[in-house]
């Protein structure tokens, strides 16, 4: 597996803002690329993710590109991080001074999370387009959100 442009410590200062204490372990290296794979290289490309792993483009990796990984890559760990797998099959952890958050809860807490995600997304791809002339591994129209809009639950297909 190609080296992530970001580590799991860096998702969890970025990502789990809230406050929570959540170790580097629950973020791994498969859970990053799961994220970069589907909502990070439909904007960028794979040819200008391997020219910012390579150390290009330093600004645009730390300012765009890794938060929107980051938060890429929570909304892929959150689900497991509401429950918990062992041999004895799923189970919603409670301890003995806290409980388990309802399914509201948990939708809005998803809600907020998609929300942060695509506007960090958003934000990237303004940010490429605007600097598409200065990027050369940078194709605008491979650009997903060039062509793909979801806003509130509608799909916009653009041409």
């Amino acid at each position: 597996m190609a080296q992530n442009i970001i580590t799991p410590a860096e998702v969890i200062a970025i990502a789990f803002s809230d406050g929570e204490y959540v170790a580097t372990e629950v973020v791994t290296d498969t859970d990053i690329t799961t994220a970069i794979e589907r909502w990070i290289i439909p904007i960028t490309g794979r040819a200008l993710l391997d020219a910012v792993r390579e150390g290009k483009y330093a600004d645009l990796k730390e300012e765009y590109i890794t938060p929107a990984a980051a938060l890429c890559t929570r909304l892929v760990v959150q689900p497991r991080l509401n429950v918990q797998t062992s041999q004895l099959g799923l189970s919603v952890p409670i301890g003995s001074h806290r409980r388990a958050a309802d399914a509201k809860a948990r939708k809005e807490l998803k809600r907020a999370l998609v929300l942060r995600a695509q506007t960090m997304r958003k934000r990237l791809s303004a940010y490429l387009e605007q600097h598409a002339a200065e990027i050369e591994e940078y194709r605008s129209e491979d650009n997903i959100l060039n062509r793909c809009s979801c806003e509130g639950g509608l799909v916009q297909i653009i041409k």
